[in-house]
This record gives structure tokens, sequence and C-alpha cells, in this order.
């Protein structure tokens, strides 16, 4: 029975029906701010590439990080920026490295606040890759030792939850038997299962001074053209005890989260990167486009699409919205 019987303007008629049969709706729990931390004190540099963003000493990170959870954004994600970088990224798993000491100020000064943190060395090593580099090759089972040595410090100073976001084969299983074995058995792991090796990325690798300097990442990170191999690494990192899969970045691969969707249980988070949040924000400033519309719609498509979980730049200013 088609029209004029069936007319699904009806329902579309005014605003209190709109909001009555709306599928799909946001929240402040739905979304994880990412925030940048460097060296020093009263420091607060603004991204150039990434409008409204900052890199934060640890003094005004929790500042922002109190103004986060006023907001009702359970979780912020941490990226840290160190004053040194070596070939090893050394740094990253320093016990008072800046991310570990991010970790206790956030816990001490904005308690209920959940701490997420990257686990990567990439941000930490003077080539800009995810592994350790031999003759030019990222080698992967000998960067696994400095993934579960990260991991377990960002455990024991405080974290609340840990990310690995390398695409290093077999990461999660090597990270869950480290936290296991040091008796952190409760601490969840939100793995980076799909990651893309996207163009999408290049505003972060600005923020974080992290672009590789040589090559690229395609040999660790996925092919955007691969699907159904998006799919395996989501099942394996389900296999070797992930908590929380991931797909990133989000927009671009809103087919791989609804099926994802379909083929798991677990939550699904899905990062919108930096790259998607500037070509927003750049439209925006130019009056192309309605900026605040166009941040709600894509995290509107992103939670349609399946996921749990955004992790999103436009986290404070979608719950302004909201409220």
């Amino acid at each position: 029975m088609a029209f004029p019987i069936q007319r699904l303007r009806r329902l579309r008629q005014h605003e209190a029906l709109r909001r009555m049969v709306r599928e799909t709706t946001l929240s402040p729990a739905d979304f994880i701010y990412p925030l940048f931390v460097v060296e020093g004190r009263d420091r607060r540099e603004e991204i150039t590439s990434m409008p409204g963003q900052f890199r934060l000493s640890i003094d005004l990170l929790i500042k922002e990080a109190a103004e986060i959870k006023a907001l009702g954004i359970p979780a912020i994600i941490l990226f840290g920026i160190p004053n040194k970088k070596d070939e090893r990224g050394t740094s990253g798993y320093d016990p008072n490295g800046i991310v570990q000491r991010a970790i206790k100020a956030v816990k001490d000064h904005v308690p209920g606040l959940a701490v997420i943190t990257d686990v990567c060395i990439d941000e930490y090593t003077d080539h800009g890759h995810c592994g350790i580099v031999k003759d030019g090759k990222i080698l992967n089972d000998e960067t696994l030792d400095c993934l579960r040595t990260m991991a377990r410090t960002h455990a024991e100073a405080g974290a609340d939850m840990v990310a690995p976001s390398d695409m290093m084969d077999g990461r999660v299983a090597a990270i869950r038997a480290e936290l296991d074995q040091a008796g952190f058995s409760e601490l969840p792991i939100m793995a980076y299962a799909a990651k893309f090796s996207s163009c999408f990325y290049a505003p972060f690798r600005d923020a974080a001074y992290s672009s590789p300097q040589f090559g690229d990442r395609q040999s660790y990170q996925m092919d955007p053209a691969n699907g159904r191999e998006a799919l395996r690494e989501i099942d394996l990192d389900v296999e070797e005890g992930a908590d929380i899969v991931m797909v990133k970045p989000a927009m671009p691969y809103l087919d791989i989260i609804a099926k994802a969707r379909t083929r798991t249980l677990l939550p699904i988070a899905a990062y919108q990167v930096s790259g998607e949040y500037s070509m927003i924000k750049a439209a925006g400033r130019a009056g192309w486009l309605d900026d605040t519309r166009a941040m709600m719609e894509s995290l509107l498509a992103i939670k349609r699409a399946g996921a749990d979980l955004i992790l999103t730049y436009f986290a404070k200013d979608a719950v302004r919205q909201l409220h």
C-alpha cells in the first residue's frame, strides 16, 4: 500500500513529532575528547591546522579536564609530546614521562573523569614511525616490547584504559598478557582495530610533530581499499582480548563501522580524526557551510552507522549543542 495512503511526511510536520520518532540520538556519554599534553608550565599552543585545539602543559590540561567533566563528557584520551625523541621512543615508556605524569595529575585533580591513553611510539620516535626501525624496515615483534612497557607504565600511573594505535600484529595479546602479569587484569583495552593509512591524519601529525621522516605507514596501517581485511583485523583483536574495537577514521569508513556492528557484540568506537574536524572547521570559516550543523550531522552519521563511542575534537562543542 503506497501513496496516497502512506505519506511519510506526516511524522515530519513539526519538531515534537520529529523528536518522538527520531531513531538516532547523541548524548555526552557518547564522546571521548582527545588532548595533547606537552612539557612545561602555562603552555597553551594553538594547533594551526586544527583551529580551537591546543597543546597544553599539565597545569592547563587539568583545567581543561575539569571543564570536560563538567560538560558531562566521561573520558579523555591523552597524546604526549616529549621534549626529546629517539629512535626507540624511550620517553614514551618512561615511568616519569609526560603522559604518565599527566595521568596522575588528572586522576588527582579531576576524580571521576576516565583517562584513556594512546599506546604507540610514533609521538616519541625521531623517525616518526610507530615501530622500531632497522635498515628502513618497521620491525613488528621488537616493537611489541616497547608497547608492553608503555601500557604497563600507563596502568601504573592510574590510566583507566589503554588504546594501542600502532597496528603491529599481536599487540593486543602482548599488552593483555603484560597487564595481567603486572596485576592489571581489570584494565580494559580499546584496540585501534581497523586503522587505515589515511591522509586525514595530517593535522594530528602537525599537532604531535609525528610525521614519518622517511617513507610512509602503509606497511602497517591498512589499505583504504580493503573492507574484508578490516573485519579480519577486528576479529583478531577480539580474539586477542580487546574490550572495545575502534575504526579510524570514521566518516570515510562508515561502511566498516556498520559491518563491524553486525559482526561483534563488543562496544565499537570510531575516531573522527583531525582531518575530518579541520575540513568542517575550514569550510565553516570560509562561509561554505554551517559548521555547527555539519558537526552534528557528521556525529549523528557515525552513531547511526553503529558506533557506541566517538573520539572527536568536537566533543565539547557538540555537548553544548545538546544542552
